[in-house]
């Protein structure tokens, strides 16, 4: 069935999705659908006009900002063969992260041809400058004892080489183990099914656009003067600034930040709202403890208004509250979230939607608002993780090539931050619970509880479960703990099986081991676990 895809400013939660489900239908649209973390809805086709949508939810904060008719037919016709046309190639893959190599792979697996154009390093974000080269800077700051003036430098040799490495075996030997076609340059579409890299034209039965993100950088009176660091320079830093802030304290933020505070920086975190905005808040507060505890300052619901550069140091006038302080540094780091790499696609001009952010607007199956070019990615309105650009790489491929119909369940997404210690989330928190309508039940257990971490001596730190009242399914999980990365997988696995927390309770746990306080943690919802015997069933 042809559908509108819409893009909604103003959704919040899940209560606005109802709202504006409701405005939609008064205004005459059947099959609504409404995603409020997406910003993105549909509606059957020969709906009501964007004027009368708008006219609908004038007395709300909600707005449809545009509204695209996709093509009526799926993205590939019933037998999920590729239209007959004369194309250069099967699939097009724009970017060569981790979205675009799964896509790629994907396609090769299924026999079709693939070109994959890159302007820049083959790899995209996370082996470049993400995932790997971070967290083996954390490691190594780990095991940094201050007596090293040499340690960072050291360091980032060693990064360099695991990053040269990874890079070279999982990505480029890959292009000719999987007969992929590769061309460097600068791609643009220029239809639904073409695209221009420099002088050249090249066409595709489908497109799929992984071109990731980059750092985005806040419009603050004075930053630019100053100098700052992204989360890709910051990589590159071999002497240690001796006073450091950190604008934004999410993961990025969080985990350089105390990075280069184990090899002796002075860390002062900014943060718009509490640390790690998106956990539960007995997250945030546990790790605001522990920097705190290693003598870094953090300013929380604060506000970087202007950054004065000298020359010797930068001074930072921040607001917090009602106050205005100066935070004099060496150095800033800047980790205010990413931006999406689209302005150079030409996407409007072929009618590819994106959102207030510039993020494209992708439906379960991947598909953009034209039927031939679908997306993948941190360049995308879904979760900017790796892991998801892969998959939903791999399920675009395979959705544009053989109409398999295949989408991406986010329910039990898992989330790590690699602090010390690591902070880690699968489902739902206890608000994102409520607002989509759960009556909820939760337990949190302090490590003080978990013989583990008493054994570790490191008891700072907690469990929290967010449950169903009703049924008792377990909906969510967070963790601040030694290993919580490795731990969550188990909440992962719980979530997507619809266990109970009496099911969480009754399972094996091997004792002396920081899993069993998913465990006890489920135990708390019905008894005092300090008045069990160890490994008390």
């Amino acid at each position: 069935m042809s559908e509108i895809a819409l893009v909604i400013e103003g959704m919040t939660c899940a209560d606005c999705a109802r709202h504006v489900r409701h405005g939609l239908e008064e205004a005459g649209a059947q099959s609504v659908v409404v995603d409020w973390r997406a910003g993105t809805g549909t509606i059957a086709a020969d709906g009501p006009s964007l004027e009368a949508m708008n006219r609908a939810l004038a007395d709300t904060r909600y707005r449809v900002r545009s509204a695209v008719e996709r093509g009526g037919q799926t993205a590939v016709p019933d037998g999920g063969d590729i239209p007959d046309a004369d194309y250069d190639y099967d699939l097009i893959v724009l970017g060569s992260g981790g979205g675009a190599f799964a896509g790629a792979i994907r396609a090769r697996d299924l026999g079709k041809s693939v070109l994959m154009v890159e302007a820049h390093t083959i790899g995209g974000t996370c082996v470049n400058v993400g995932c790997i080269p971070s967290k083996s800077l954390l490691v190594s700051s780990l095991h940094h004892d201050g007596a090293d003036p040499g340690a960072l430098a050291q360091a980032v040799s060693v990064k360099a080489e695991i990053v040269e490495r990874l890079r070279q075996e999982k990505y480029v030997d890959l292009i000719d183990e999987y007969g992929i076609e590769l061309r460097r340059g600068t791609a643009q579409l220029s239809g639904p099914h073409s695209v221009t890299i420099g002088e050249a034209s090249v066409t595709a039965a489908r497109i799929l656009i992984a071109t990731g993100a980059r750092p985005q950088i806040p419009e603050i009176p004075g930053l630019a003067e100053a100098g700052y660091l992204t989360s890709t320079t910051a990589l590159e830093l071999t002497d240690v600034p001796r006073r450091l802030a950190v604008i934004g304290a999410n993961a990025v933020g969080l985990e350089l930040g105390q990075m280069l505070g184990n090899f002796g920086s002075q860390v002062t975190f900014i943060s718009r709202r509490a640390l790690t905005p998106r956990s539960e808040p007995e997250i945030s507060e546990a790790i605001r403890r522990v920097l705190e505890g290693q003598g870094h300052t953090v300013l929380e619901h604060a506000s970087t208004r202007r950054v004065r550069p000298g020359t010797d140091a930068k001074m930072l006038e921040v607001e917090v509250g009602s106050e205005r302080i100066e935070v004099e540094v060496d150095a800033i780091l800047v980790a205010a979230g990413r931006r999406p790499n689209t302005e150079q696609l030409n996407l409007a001009a072929v009618g590819v939607v994106t959102d207030t952010h510039g993020a494209i607007v992708v439906d379960d199956a991947q598909r953009t608002s034209v039927s031939s070019i679908y997306a993948a990615g941190d360049v995308t309105t879904q979760p900017q993780f790796v892991y998801v650009a892969a998959a939903g790489g791999a399920a675009a491929a395979e959705n544009a090539l053989t109409g398999a119909g295949r989408h991406l369940d986010l329910t039990n997404l898992p989330q790590i931050i690699f602090t010390s210690p690591q902070i880690a989330l699968a489902g739902l928190t206890e608000q994102q619970a409520r607002e989509a309508g759960f009556v909820v039940q939760t337990s949190v257990l302090p490590l003080s509880a978990i013989p583990r971490a008493i054994v570790n001596g490191d008891t700072d730190g907690l469990f929290k479960l967010v449950a169903d009242a009703g049924s008792g399914r377990l909906l969510g999980a967070s963790i601040i703990a030694d290993a919580a990365g490795e731990v969550i997988q188990s909440a992962v696995l719980a979530i997507k099986a619809e266990m109970t927390f009496t099911d969480l309770a009754s399972t094996w746990a091997p004792y002396l081991t920081m899993a069993e306080g998913l465990k006890l943690a489920a135990q708390t919802f019905g008894r005092d676990v300090a008045k069990l015997s160890c490994c008390a069933a």
